[in-house]
């Protein structure tokens, strides 16, 4: 009898050896995966406020950029820090609208210490489908994108045809 009472009372330590061992990973999982989606949905509301300032030519669109953020755009020669970018845009911004970005699909990750997300997502835009990508930093005061790279999404299977025509363009004599 004092056998099948130490057996039990094996069989209830390792029980709840085993539950504390398993259950807390689980939770702490759950509870990382919640965090994870939290922040996912806050750089994805940001970038979205970042897309809809410029579609509304609010000049807080370039706060959201970092000091020596950059910027590069479709052209090859559109590569800005964020005050040339600023300036750049000014035409664009003094009017009702300077470019309307909707986001069909994003991707969100981001480093172990939350301070650095990167992101890639893909755009309804005045050019038709684009697709970008960006990094953004977590400071004390909230996000700021550090670097975004805007491309148009071409077909492979008219790649050769949109090659030709910019071949053709750039062979032209500059005025």
């Amino acid at each position: 009898m004092v056998f099948k009472n130490r057996l039990a009372y094996f069989g209830l330590i390792t029980l709840f050896y085993f539950l504390c061992c398993t259950a807390a990973p689980v939770a702490a999982q759950a509870q990382a995966s919640s965090a994870d989606e939290a922040l996912r949905a806050s750089v994805n509301r940001f970038i979205d406020e970042w897309h809809d300032d410029a579609a509304h030519a609010r000049w807080r669109y370039f706060d959201k950029i970092a000091k020596n953020g950059i910027f590069i755009g479709t052209d090859k020669t559109e590569r800005w820090d964020r005050d040339a970018f600023k300036l750049w845009a000014k035409p664009h911004f003094e009017k009702k609208s300077a470019w309307a970005f909707t986001a069909l699909h994003r991707n969100v990750y981001f480093s172990s210490d939350r301070q650095f997300i990167w992101f890639d997502e893909q755009l309804k835009t005045q050019f038709g489908l684009c697709q970008a990508s960006g990094v953004i930093r977590a400071t004390a005061k909230g996000f700021e994108i550090e670097h975004y790279q805007l491309s148009m999404a071409i077909p492979n299977d008219v790649a050769n045809q949109v090659t030709a025509l910019i071949d053709a363009y750039e062979s032209k004599p500059k005025k």
